[in-house]
């Protein structure tokens, strides 16, 4: 069952955390620790973070939750200020509760530093140095954890200059991850239309699901925006800046009770992301999808991949191995996709 918020202004969880910080714990530490260099945040796992929390959000890991920034010197200290200042509740809801997996409440107010939070989530610092397959070793849901959300205070900077330096990949590896998804694509495209022309219909929509998926990945790519884990994909696929034509295409696609409709969907959602390809300055074909051999199936044009990768300059984005790219393009395990250093240790295994 969902909490109430007693706190009309507080409308959903970025909202009210940023109540909570200033009107409870910013006072606290202006009177006990003024001067301290800090930074305020609602970032990090939960639905609120990205704006997406409604009531049923609100029966686990949901309320008074805050990240707070602070030097590694003094980050005990201030954990001990606000541990015995902070009062027990604030617009009705606990400051304190257990999580998933816990007994006993803890303070929902994280203390740690930007530095934690690099090496927790990321692996590695983009504000200093960012070699490509870093990059790769990113989900779009790991990056959202520390660029989403809101920050309420930031003193001296480096949670912003964190923030900033994930704004998008370098040009280049933007074009190398496009392009993977263009070939992932062209792998199975033609098998969607054979397993349907021989009769096979659950085997073709499987395969136009897989497609459908990596065309919303694709769309994610061209928008230049990080894609959030599944559950909040298709929610946030509607805000990116497409012809509205492509989502409905994609839909009807996954819809469609025949092979050739289903082929004809898919096709034309592939040729408005193509368009839109050109239009964002990446190199495409027109048209996108063609015939695969004498066969009444589709392909994607053999030229379209080759001419992405040689608009690449970067000697180390030009020296990845063609097809594999990002982590969550090469598998869906969330497990892997949850750690860090399993991330990490597959893509750097493709050194």
């Amino acid at each position: 069952m969902g909490v109430a918020i007693a706190n009309e202004s507080c409308t959903n969880g970025l909202s009210l955390a940023r109540a909570y910080w200033q009107q409870i714990v910013a006072p606290i530490l202006d009177e006990h620790r003024p001067g301290i260099p800090r930074a305020a945040a609602r970032i990090g796992s939960g639905s609120d973070v990205l704006g997406l929390d409604d009531q049923t959000s609100r029966d686990h890991d949901w309320g008074l939750r805050l990240q707070l920034f602070v030097r590694s010197v003094d980050e005990g200290d201030v954990r001990t200020v606000l541990t015995d200042q902070l009062p027990a509740e604030f617009a009705g809801l606990p400051t304190r509760f257990a999580f998933t997996g816990q007994d006993d409440p803890v303070l929902a107010l994280d203390v740690l530093t930007v530095e934690e939070i690099v090496s927790a989530r990321l692996g590695f610092d983009p504000r200093i140095h960012a070699a490509p397959l870093d990059w790769l070793s990113l989900t779009g849901q790991t990056v959202l954890e520390v660029t989403a959300g809101k920050v309420f205070e930031d003193r001296d900077g480096m949670l912003t200059s964190l923030r900033d330096a994930l704004t998008w990949y370098p040009d280049d590896l933007w074009s190398y991850v496009a392009a993977v998804d263009w070939q992932r694509i062209d792998q199975e495209l033609p098998i969607m239309g054979r397993t349907g022309d021989r009769g096979d219909e659950l085997g073709s929509r499987v395969i136009a699901a897989r497609l459908v998926d990596i065309a919303v990945h694709l769309a994610f790519v061209l928008c230049r925006r990080w894609a959030p884990y599944s559950k909040w994909r298709g929610i946030t696929f509607r805000g990116l800046p497409l012809p509205a034509e492509v989502g409905q295409h994609l839909q009807d696609a996954l819809a469609a009770n025949e092979w050739r409709t289903r082929s004809d969907h898919l096709t034309a959602a592939l040729e408005a992301l193509a368009s839109l390809q050109r239009q964002v300055g990446i190199p495409s074909v027109d048209p996108v999808c063609v015939p695969f051999w004498d066969r009444p199936y589709l392909q994607i044009d053999q030229g379209l991949v080759p001419r992405m990768l040689d608009n690449i300059t970067d000697p180390s984005v030009q020296a990845l191995t063609p097809g594999l790219g990002n982590i969550e393009q090469q598998t869906n395990n969330v497990d892997l996709l949850v750690s860090t250093e399993l991330r990490r240790a597959t893509i750097n295994a493709q050194r």
